[in-house]
């Protein structure tokens, strides 16, 4: 429905009915459900289109859209009229809804019973001449042959009145499956005021779409073992609806991050050097011309700590600049530590007469220097990586230092030297 954004739970629902039409060799059909024409909009459709791309959820019909089969749902709402099964109420058509319960089986939850006093007569088409969603859906779902649908808990109230609405026509309703409602860490269900976030902003964020896709499968479904991290081909080989649970789905935010920082280290690094370039250059880190083999050696060095695209910004922003910052933690680090001034003026030494900039060559020198001055490796890498880079934690010294290049270098501890106090 265009009447604001995709949210997490919209697209887990689309997603579970894109696995089980991929699974079963199906059709995924995209209906626009936009009867609603005051809150419908073009922003909102859209932004919808662009995230069902962007997690790759391609259909194989449509988009359809409600907006244009008003004639449908007239047609057949005054067929209704005529064999006395609705009634009208002013310009508002509704349906009589017969003195019996409705039942049906849910895929997931097994029977489900509604006595008739559970709901009453259903409005068919709206005074304003628009049908209603759920007359809409019943009309919809029979023209386009759809053979199951698969919905959040939330729907299972709607049910009945469909059923209601395909026995009126005299059609037969399609199977239906609840899937469980994402639930917030109080349990309660997932709401905007409670973390549920459009699927935009999961991509401005900087989470992969392989990385969400594989977090939203598994909210309320399990292949069956303890498997986490799964590809795309192996979730639909795997799923079926037998393994959907009945119960709540816990959206963890620390099992995104950390599902999505397993994606990123299993990435080709040249796909991850093109899903990062819009982070770096919206950030003015680099330009357009910058060195792709270069920043490829980066992202490579820093992506272990990774957990989203935009923590690049902070693990690796040290590369791209001309000169470093120290901030309060590190000058005081710099400062406190005896014989940092001597350290850094001995390894100068070493490095200028440098030929070879690489790894294996500055970890050997290093390592001389530290057994030459009689001290332990960390006297030596802890406070040369805060020269280097404004941090206490990083990538490998030996090879951020490679990465960085010699000039980089001398220039960086060259200016940790004079802030040194011995």
């Amino acid at each position: 429905s265009p009447t604001g954004y995709l949210h997490i739970g919209g697209v887990r629902t689309a997603l579970f009915n894109w696995l089980f039409a991929r699974h079963n060799q199906g059709t995924f059909i995209l209906r626009i459900e936009d009867t609603d024409k005051a809150r419908s909009s073009k922003i909102y459709l859209d932004q919808i289109l662009q995230d069902l791309n962007w997690l790759d959820l391609n259909w194989d019909e449509g988009p359809y859209f409600q907006s244009q089969r008003y004639r449908l749902y007239q047609e057949n709402a005054q067929k209704l009229l005529k064999q006395g099964r609705a009634y009208k109420e002013g310009n508002a058509i509704i349906l009589r809804i017969p003195a019996k319960p409705f039942e049906f089986v849910d895929l997931i939850r097994g029977p489900i019973k509604f006595e008739t006093a559970a709901f009453k007569d259903q409005v068919l088409i709206k005074s304003d001449g628009t049908a209603t969603y759920n007359f809409a859906c019943c009309l919809d779902d029979h023209d386009m042959r759809i053979s199951h649908v698969i919905r959040g808990e939330d729907h299972i109230s709607n049910t009945p009145k469909q059923i209601a609405i395909y026995e009126a026509l005299e059609v037969r309703p399609p199977k239906f499956a609840h899937i469980p409602l994402i639930v917030a860490s109080d349990r309660s269900r997932l709401s905007k005021r409670k973390g549920a976030m459009p699927v935009s902003y999961y991509r401005e964020q900087g989470y992969l779409a392989e990385g969400l896709f594989n977090f939203l499968a598994l909210l309320g479904w399990s292949p069956g073992d303890d498997r986490e991290i799964l590809s795309p081909e192996e979730i639909i080989q795997n799923f079926t609806l037998e393994r959907i649970v009945k119960s709540g789905a816990y959206f963890d935010t620390e099992k995104l991050d950390w599902m999505n920082g397993q994606h990123i280290q299993n990435l080709d690094i040249q796909v991850l050097v093109k899903s990062l370039l819009p982070f770096l250059l919206e950030k003015n880190l680099i330009t357009q011309n910058y060195d792709q083999s270069l920043l490829a050696q980066i992202i490579d060095l820093c992506k272990e700590r990774a957990k989203k695209l935009s923590d690049f910004l902070q693990l690796a922003d040290f590369f791209f600049l001309s000169k470093i910052k120290y901030g309060p933690e590190a000058k005081q680090f710099l400062l406190k530590e005896e014989g940092t001034k001597e350290i850094f003026a001995r390894l100068i030494e070493v490095l200028e007469r440098l030929k070879t900039f690489d790894t294996q060559t500055l970890e050997s020198v290093s390592r001389e220097l530290i057994a030459v001055l009689g001290i332990k490796s960390g006297t030596l890498i802890h406070p040369v990586r805060v020269a280097l880079t404004g941090k206490r934690v990083g990538p490998s010294l030996f090879e951020l230092m490679a990465v960085l290049g010699k000039e980089k270098v001398l220039e960086r501890l060259s200016q940790a030297h004079n802030l040194c106090a011995h």
